[in-house]
This record gives C-alpha cells, structure tokens and sequence, in this order.
C-alpha cells in the first residue's frame, strides 16, 4: 500500500473549504452556535465528537470497500 500523497492533499484541502465555509457564508450564526457550545456540557460535547469520529470512520471504509 502506498502513500498517495495528492490525494492526502486533496482531501486536507477539502477539510479546510468545508470547514471554512460557515465562517464565510454565515459568521453570525457561527457566533450564535459556539456560545450555545461553551454552554454544552463536556460529556455531551465528547459524544459528539466520539460519535462524529466513528462516523468518519464508516465513511473511509465504506469508500475503501467500494474501490
């Protein structure tokens, strides 16, 4: 298996367009939905993000098996 380096950087590339576009498209509501998260409890916050890094892992390997 070898390390294809441009589709690493592909994919970082999109990570960044992704992540960027509600700061662009609606920075207000981005306001409005980091304090609803300061007000989140922490246990609440890390099942998100558990939940949304076994998510992402589904996805890479489903796209994996569909190759």
């Amino acid at each position: 298996m070898d390390f294809q380096f441009d589709i690493f950087l592909t994919a970082l590339g999109l990570a960044f367009v992704l992540e960027s576009l509600p700061y662009f498209l609606a920075p207000d509501g981005v306001k409005r939905i980091l304090e609803t998260v300061r007000e989140t409890s922490p246990s609440v916050l890390r099942f998100l993000g558990f939940f949304g890094i076994i998510t992402g892992l589904v996805l890479v390997a489903i796209s994996r098996l569909a190759a």
